[in-house]
């Protein structure tokens, strides 16, 4: 009897033991599994920007004038984008801003689909270019574009760019990595298009393949700039870069807002100043063209801190 009293103790024990070592694993794999969690890296994102002509402009979310953008997220990356309607079709009764929402909306949707491939945003701008042209009634007019994916299973940023809609990325005061203009010539910059039937041959059109791609690993604190050309043609890069650096690590959205929406009012105050010597009016003097002054345009930014 007292042998079978010891022999239950004794397995009592081990069983107990046993329980007890199951739950410490148990509990170290699952803290392993949120700390590498909690590891990954993630965009804090906030976006501002404002039409050129109010009066004209009809809100529509996603859209500041002929200019439009995105921002959505899966399990394993966050993605960014922008896109800017070539103005010089309403010439022609087109609304460009309908070309460019096209390109955006679709680019978010593929996002989320099954063969959705974070590092190769190009293909997302490839595959909403074939939707935009396999559309029954035509979405005429043309767009620059610029796609940003962060993948956060390797803490790499990807990136697709066409035309000079553009990023920039700071790191410790300094600009470690931005996009350069696509430029046909001054003030031309490549683009997507589809034009009216007959009148190919008189407009540009450039293949998603065209698209300058880049790929860099990110950092917490990093601060990216994605945004379309009302931004870059009237900021010069050293103002840019003033604001941007007083963003980083910021994770509070409240404050990174604050921040997206003075650099926008920045970009549109200067774009309607008539004495400011701004990027545009030097490049238009690179070219012998006498400027001076900003571009009125839309204003899109799109801006985000990386977080882990």
């Amino acid at each position: 009897m007292h042998s079978l009293s010891w022999t239950t103790r004794v397995i009592s024990r081990a069983l107990r033991s046993g329980f007890s070592t199951l739950l410490e694993t148990a509990s170290n794999a699952t803290a392993n599994a949120n700390s590498a969690s909690k590891q990954r890296p993630h965009f804090v994102s906030v976006v501002c920007g404002f039409p050129k002509d109010f009066l004209t402009s009809k809100y529509k979310p996603g859209k500041y004038g002929e200019d439009s953008w995105f921002k959505t997220s899966t399990t394993h990356a966050d993605v960014l984008g922008v896109a800017d309607g070539v103005g010089g079709w309403r010439n022609y009764g087109i609304d460009p801003g309908e070309f460019s929402s096209f390109l955006m909306k679709t680019c978010e949707r593929l996002v989320h689909c099954v063969n959705f491939n974070p590092q190769r945003p190009v293909n997302l701008l490839a595959y909403s270019y074939c939707e935009l042209l396999e559309q029954k009634k035509p979405i005429l007019g043309s767009s620059t574009a610029c796609v940003l994916v962060l993948n956060r299973e390797n803490s790499t940023v990807y990136t697709a760019n066409i035309g000079d809609s553009g990023f920039m990325v700071v790191r410790k005061g300094e600009i470690i990595h931005k996009s350069e203009e696509q430029q046909h010539y001054f003030n031309t910059p490549f683009q997507l298009s589809l034009p009216p039937p007959g009148h190919g041959h008189n407009v540009l059109s450039d293949s998603p393949d065209s698209a300058d791609t880049l790929s860099f690993a990110v950092k917490e604190g990093d601060v990216i700039l994605v945004a379309t050309d009302g931004v870059f043609d009237n900021v010069p890069e050293r103002l840019l870069l003033d604001v941007l650096k007083e963003c980083e690590g910021v994770t509070d959205p409240v404050k990174l807002q604050m921040t997206a929406n003075s650099l926008a009012l920045m970009a549109r105050s200067l774009s309607f100043d008539s004495e400011f010597m701004s990027p545009f009016a030097i490049n238009a003097r690179r070219n012998n063209i006498n400027a001076t002054g900003g571009k009125p345009d839309d204003i899109t930014v799109v801006l985000a801190t990386v977080a882990m």
